[in-house]
């Protein structure tokens, strides 16, 4: 099974990316799992959507050749940032490439709550006419406390949030396979 990450933060050390990259190590003998590089996008330009940079076309391409997409994302001001809110505009312009296609959310954060209020409002602009993804519900993952779950290279080491995972990502991937062709 093929899916792309989108990661919502272009920090050096960002804790939604180590995240993913743990998720891309640890699950792949059952999914092979790209990181596009949403960072590269352009703004978002109603002006240019007809005839858009090389570079959304290219990441557009990936995102509807996949079988389902990751997204990780920080939380900022109890929203998403603009680097992926910029991506999910791109993609659910002209060629709309998240139509119907299964969405696993993911968020880490050093607060308590993970990032369950920008999760919300992901759940909906996902739910946008442009994007109508499909994100199995119940299958929600909030890391909170990230900084005390990671060792010294940033590698998530905490067993109860990686367990978490396990089933989470197991979930995903047998509703990615019971999803295709609907």
């Amino acid at each position: 099974m093929r899916i792309v990450a989108l990661v919502g933060s272009n920090r050096k050390e960002s804790y939604n990316r180590k995240i993913t990259s743990f998720i891309q190590e640890r699950y792949k003998e059952k999914v092979e799992i790209e990181i596009l590089p949403i960072e590269n996008l352009p703004l978002y330009n109603q002006d240019d959507e007809l005839t858009p940079p090389a570079v959304v076309n290219e990441i557009k391409r990936k995102v509807l050749a996949s079988e389902g997409i990751l997204i990780a994302t920080p939380e900022y001001n109890h929203s998403i940032p603009a680097l992926l809110k910029n991506a999910l505009d791109w993609f659910s312009r002209v060629e709309k490439v998240m139509v119907r296609k299964p969405v696993m959310i993911v968020g880490a954060s050093g607060g308590v709550l993970g990032t369950a209020r920008a999760q919300m409002h992901l759940r909906q602009i996902l739910n946008s006419p442009g994007c109508a993804a499909l994100t199995l519900p119940g299958n929600e993952v909030f890391i909170g406390g990230v900084q005390d779950k990671l060792d010294e290279f940033g590698k998530l080491t905490h067993e109860p949030t990686i367990q978490f995972l396990d089933t989470v990502m197991n979930n995903f991937v047998n509703w990615v396979e019971k999803t295709k062709g609907i």
